[in-house]
Order: C-alpha cells, then structure tokens, then sequence
C-alpha cells in the first residue's frame, strides 16, 4: 500500500567539502524516491562547480541572495523570488560569484543522482 503522505522532518544532508548546505527532503538519499527530488540549498559567497550535462530537469527558485547560471555562453543571474527551469541535457554550470550566501530550493525530474549528473572535470 502506498503512503497517502510523507512528513519530512529529517532531511538528508548530503556531505559536501565546497562549504554548500544541500538538504534533500525527498528524493533518492532521503526517502528512496526516484521520480522526483526536492532540496533546500544555501550556497556560500564564491561558491562555483564545474559545468555539467544532467540528465533531469531542474527548477530552481531563490529566496535569498543571487545564483550564477552559465548556460551555452550566456550568464543568467536570478535574484530573491526568481525561479529557471534547466533542461535535461544543458550544460549548465552553477554559481554564487557574489558577496553573500544564495538560499534557493530545486526540484528535480526525475530525482537527482550523482550518476545522472554528469560533472566535467
């Protein structure tokens, strides 16, 4: 029988060594669930990772502070109440070149995995 719902209030939080904050409320890590992942992420001031080609959409939406995305040449900057949809299969890279810490949340579909992520060296 299926849950008709799932209370989280133990999020995974997923070991990092670039000082980012990534709480997976569901998704693979935290709940088995492999259609879709949400997170609560709080990138610090200066963060950067190498470009990537996922192979899951990914909705993004900041709350507070500003992200770097650098798709196919072109930087986009999303500020507090801004949200972007990053196709499957866009190299994409992300980053908070900025003075202060972005928080934002991001959905993924199908669920985020280190094996569908696809990062550059």
């Amino acid at each position: 029988m299926v849950e008709k719902y799932i209370k989280q209030t133990r999020p995974f939080v997923v070991p990092t060594t670039d000082g980012k904050l990534i709480e997976e409320h569901y998704g693979v890590a935290s709940t088995g669930d492999k259609k879709f992942s949400v997170a609560h992420m709080i990138a610090p001031a200066g963060w950067s990772e190498p470009f990537q080609t996922p192979q899951f959409d990914e909705v993004t939406i900041v709350f507070k502070g500003q992200k770097q995305f650098e798709v196919d040449n072109e930087k986009i900057i999303l500020k507090a109440g801004e949200s972007i949809l990053i196709r499957k299969g866009t190299r994409v890279r992300y980053s908070n070149p900025f003075n202060e810490p972005c928080e934002y949340w991001s959905c993924c579909v199908p669920a985020f995995t280190i094996d569908t992520v696809f990062r550059e060296d």
